[in-house]
């Protein structure tokens, strides 16, 4: 069964190019969300294998999702999507409970291998 991918990014752009790199790769995206509000809706709808989420979004941030969704499921496996130059916010996602994080802008390689990793620990 292919791994299920919920996809959190508030651009459709960057949603659409994580989709395109794991749909290539034969990964599922069960859904997206436009923010962190919407992202702890659909976890808890759908259930996914991995999140990959933004950091920075409206309504609710990515960190606050992500602690939310560790609240609700603490074996929850969530990679988070950063622009350079948030380092801080990337070591406050990790002491949340991200499991790594991916930076952008998407090299498709490094998107792959940070997921497969997560998803066989």
């Amino acid at each position: 069964m292919a791994n299920r991918i919920l996809v959190v990014d508030d651009a459709a752009f960057m949603r659409m190019m994580i989709k395109d790199i794991l749909m290539k790769n034969g990964f599922e995206v069960v859904g997206e969300a436009e923010n962190g509000a919407q992202a702890v809706e659909k976890y808890v709808e759908l259930k996914p294998d991995l999140v990959t989420m933004d950091i920075t979004m409206p309504e609710k941030d990515g960190i606050a999702a992500l602690k939310e969704i560790k609240a609700a499921d603490a074996a929850a496996k969530v990679i988070m999507c950063s622009a350079m130059g948030q380092q801080a916010m990337v070591i406050d996602a990790i002491q949340a409970g991200a499991k790594d994080f991916i930076v952008k802008p998407f090299q498709a390689d490094r998107v792959i291998e940070a997921i497969s990793k997560v998803l066989s620990s």
